[in-house]
């Protein structure tokens, strides 16, 4: 059945928007009509051209994408009255007719009606990567195969719950030394480039010799004033050709992936991040009933580093060929020897989905306790460089000032 999209007016002249499925835009007309809103604009937002309804793009879709938040509350519900009872087509349209966000409602719609028409509901969800990736699709097509997708979509709303609030810990912790480093390079850069010119200015007219750090202030001052533009448009001219070089050319992504991991303080903490995703996700897509090969193969595109993608690729081989998932692991310094043992444990006691929740616990509470620790140490840090900058600046300008009493007594 088509999804129709509508813009009209009710009884009482207010304008409303929403969709509305109909076997033709005639019968969408007369459905708004009985409900007492008269249309202005009705047009056919069918998902008939499947490939388009993946990578179509427009302005306004890019102000109005779709959070995880979002989609873990949609499949905790979608979840919840699966779980009641409910068959999936009144389930689906109960999630449209409640959903708040207009992109998420609408590919709902688009969704629901790929199901009536006989899809699957993850044949249906895999025409919207942005909003449902290979790993949510597979674990789909699981639940659907072993007849328990409410069970699934239950784990899928935890685990996006969890990679949630993990990511909103993180965020939350370096916001507050962020915000700082802002706030005082630009209050350093507005002393160097306005305040000290102004003070400095009365030295060089009263033609006094000047410290050494002074003129050294004054040169800093006096570069930055004039070139401050070209220094700014420099910046960022090396900050988008660097992200082009490491982002959208292979050799640079692996050069980028493994500097991440070498850097002092960061590089172990997204080391630790790296395999805390690779195991919460392998052992959610097992316990959902996805084969260890096929979810091998989705959770290397999820640990975001392509140095441990290919070892994960490469293990996905060795397994093929009957290797152990733990041996072909351990022949990569980049997976941890508790990993390793935890997993060897698992596949030999036939608990792997298991130790994989536990490895992931374990490297999620190192994480969030490093984070914090960084934090904490950071902190202090920025406020003592700040205070050595103003420092210097304050010891720059009174220095000739003290000079200037000396002689006058």
């Amino acid at each position: 059945m088509p999804v129709y999209e509508y813009r009209a007016l009710n009884v009482k002249g207010n304008k409303l928007k929403g969709i509305i499925n109909a076997d033709s835009i005639l019968a969408a007309r007369q459905k708004l009509r009985e409900t007492d809103i008269f249309p202005i604009e009705l047009k056919e937002t069918s998902a008939k051209e499947k490939e388009e309804a993946s990578t179509k793009k427009s302005v306004s879709t890019l102000f109005k994408r779709v959070s995880l938040r979002e989609t873990s509350a949609m499949t905790r519900q979608l979840a919840t009255l699966l779980s009641g009872g409910l068959p999936l087509i009144s389930s689906l349209t109960a999630l449209v007719s409640q959903t708040a966000n207009s992109q998420l409602k609408k590919t709902l719609a688009q969704i629901k009606e790929q199901v009536n028409e006989g899809n699957s509901l993850a044949q249906s969800i895999s025409y919207y990567p942005k909003i449902f990736p290979p790993f949510y699709v597979n674990m789909v097509r699981a639940g659907e195969a072993s007849g328990t997708l409410d069970i699934v979509l239950e784990r899928l709303a935890e685990f996006n719950e969890r990679q949630q609030v993990l990511r909103g810990k993180i965020n939350a912790a370096l916001a507050y030394p962020i915000f700082m480093f802002l706030i005082g390079s630009a209050v350093l850069f507005f002393l160097t480039t306005f305040i000290v010119p102004k003070i400095t200015g009365i030295f060089n007219e009263m033609h006094q010799t000047l410290p050494g750090i002074t003129v050294f202030l004054i040169s800093v001052s006096n570069f930055l004033k004039s070139f401050w533009l070209i220094i700014v448009l420099f910046i960022i001219a090396v900050f988008f050709g660097l992200r082009y070089a490491f982002t959208k050319t292979l050799k640079g992504q692996y050069v980028w992936d493994k500097i991440k991991l070498k850097m002092p303080l960061s590089g172990p903490l997204l080391h630790k991040m790296a395999v805390a995703r690779f195991s919460r996700t392998l052992g959610t897509l097992l316990q959902s009933g996805v084969p260890l090969l096929t979810a091998l193969s989705i959770v290397k595109n999820v640990v975001n580093n392509r140095l441990i993608a290919d070892v994960i690729q490469e293990a996905g081989k060795e397994v093929e060929e009957g290797q152990s998932l733990s041996g072909t692991l351990s022949k990569s310094s980049l997976f941890p020897p508790m990993t390793i043992q935890m997993i060897s444990v698992g596949e030999q006691s036939g608990t792997l989905e298991a130790m994989l929740s536990k490895v992931a616990d374990s490297y999620e509470s190192e994480v969030e306790s490093n984070v914090m620790a960084m934090t904490s140490m950071l902190e202090p840090v920025m406020i003592l460089v700040m205070g050595l900058f103003v420092g210097f600046i304050v010891i720059s300008i009174l220095l000739p000032i003290f000079e200037m009493n000396q002689l006058i007594r």
